[in-house]
């Protein structure tokens, strides 16, 4: 059960009772002796509609709020990381926490069924996530945006990709018409971002009457030691955390989607990068319902050095701790007997 909740066989349909402790998180217990699933009510594709409540018995500590810093949760900050990992980003990162068959599962509840849609990549990089979308529609008919020039130039170098619009931008301000596009796309991104909620705000104006927003992110980690580095150096979000955005920014028939490496068996205790995919459809033209006041972060304003070198240590440290993490769980894939947690 915890494998193929893992492996996205299910989605969970979330209406507003979603309950206040959060979803799919059992603590420190899951080892595989106290799982406790069958209060988590699932719902195939086909009775998503009929799902009313998804409640788990869980505890788990309090993540710190996405307004408080952390390394990289400032766009001036995630310029120059992206700078140095552009590099080795496609053959270091991306096969332990961001794998082709993990793209194509997350991409799946996106619904991408026609070659002639719009679709906007936000946060797109490397380009790594555009490559499974340009599988079902035309490159001409995508656009992929993101911050770092350094992970755009990696993308305009993939022939798949060659007939992609790709410009610069921020994905809390996005420079799109209202009503423009029919499948807003983000993975990998929103972990980035120092306002979520402006960034899924920005995903409903952009997109058209009936379009579907699809944000590809991390899921909170419950193991103590992950739960620190997590904290220390970008936003991991409770999985009800992207429930909330999405409502509040006005998308209905909201649907969340656990993903991770078929190898890893267990739901999420040390936190691989890639944790769930959320969709939701927009139901009206125009704006978002939801009224946001100016952006707080000022990148242009001094940042103390000490304070930077500091967080950027923790982050670095954290980096690490998240390479190694798929490779320590790959190999205990490889030791402890199949069809028991790890």
């Amino acid at each position: 059960m915890a494998s193929s909740l893992l492996n996205g066989a299910e989605y969970l349909g979330l209406m507003r009772s979603v309950h206040p402790k959060g979803l799919g998180f059992v603590g420190s217990d899951f080892g595989g002796k106290n799982l406790n699933l069958p209060k988590l009510t699932l719902g195939s594709p086909a009775r998503i509609g009929a799902v009313k409540r998804a409640v788990p018995n869980c505890s788990l500590s309090t993540s710190r709020p996405a307004s408080q810093p952390r390394f990289i949760q400032h766009k001036k900050e995630a310029f120059w990381f992206y700078r140095f990992l552009s590099i080795v980003y496609d053959h270091i990162i991306n096969p332990g926490h961001w794998t082709e068959d993990m793209r194509d599962d997350a991409l799946e509840p996106a619904d991408l069924s026609d070659r002639n849609m719009i679709v906007v990549d936000v946060g797109g990089g490397t380009g790594f996530t555009t490559l499974g979308i340009v599988k079902h529609v035309d490159a001409k008919n995508v656009t992929i945006l993101d911050q770092s020039p350094h992970q755009l130039a990696k993308a305009r170098q993939k022939e798949p990709l060659k007939e992609c619009k790709i410009i610069e931008g921020d994905a809390e301000d996005l420079p799109f018409e209202t009503d423009y596009a029919d499948r807003y796309i983000s993975a990998g991104s929103i972990e980035y971002w120092p306002d979520p909620q402006r960034g899924i705000k920005e995903a409903y104006r952009v997109l058209k009457l009936g379009g579907k927003a699809c944000v590809i992110g991390p899921v909170y980690p419950t193991f103590w030691l992950s739960r620190f580095f997590a904290d220390a150096w970008m936003l991991f979000p409770k999985e009800e955390e992207y429930i909330e955005w999405f409502e509040k920014a006005g998308f209905k028939d909201i649907q969340l989607k656990r993903i991770g490496p078929k190898w890893y068996r267990g739901v999420r205790r040390h936190g691989l990068i890639m944790g769930c995919s959320v969709t939701g459809v927009k139901p009206a033209s125009g704006d978002s319902p939801l009224q946001l006041g100016p952006k707080a972060e000022d990148v242009s304003k001094p940042v103390n050095p000490f304070v930077f070198l500091l967080r950027f240590l923790l982050g670095a440290m954290a980096a690490t701790y998240y390479v190694l993490v798929p490779i320590y769980m790959w190999l205990k894939d490889q030791i402890v007997p199949k069809g028991r947690p790890i």
